[in-house]
């Protein structure tokens, strides 16, 4: 099930956070996100005060997490984008967190597309989403569900992260009245 986090869900979602860098550390960065800085315990506390944190839980087990809200970073109004719509109308994934003890079992796919239905849900038009431009795992993911490459830009991620990101986009299909 995938559900808004709760308080009781932080300290899972921060365990994935140090699994990930740690993996990373090790075998090579996807993420490019950075141990202390990105993301740590504060960003998931937040997620889960504003409401944006969501997490994907199976049996009693916190095994996915992200950020779904309608903030778009500064570096978007840069971008070329197809499908244009009203900031209100823009829902977008940050943060998305696979562990890599949980890699491998569909969680980041049944995340994303719960992400579409939830921006449905909410009468969004478009579902956008940025990554590291070196992240094939997450590029791949998301062309896999349709999502379309919409630009590059280079950013300075979280005031401390050089990195050119890449930016994707996906026409979010409205809710269907019939049953």
């Amino acid at each position: 099930m995938i559900r808004r986090a709760v308080q009781r869900d932080v300290d899972a979602v921060e365990r994935h956070y140090a699994e990930l860098l740690a993996f990373e550390q090790e075998h090579g960065s996807t993420t490019n996100w950075k141990a202390g800085v990105y993301p740590t315990r504060r960003v998931a506390e937040k997620g889960v005060a504003d409401g944006s944190l969501y997490v994907l839980e199976e049996n009693g087990e916190i095994c996915a997490s992200m950020l779904l809200n309608q903030e778009q970073l500064e570096v978007y109004a840069a971008i070329s984008w197809e499908y244009a719509a009203l900031p209100d109308k823009v829902m977008v994934i940050h943060t998305l967190c696979v562990p890599p003890s949980q890699s491998g079992r569909g969680a980041g796919t049944r995340m994303v597309r719960f992400a579409l239905e939830e921006a449905a849900r909410r009468g969004c038009e478009v579902m956008r989403l940025d990554t590291w431009e070196h992240n094939e795992p997450a590029a791949r993911l998301y062309r896999s569900l349709g999502f379309r490459l919409a630009g590059r830009a280079e950013t300075l991620f979280a005031g401390h992260i050089a990195e050119y990101l890449i930016f994707l986009e996906k026409r979010v299909e409205p809710v269907s009245s019939a049953l």
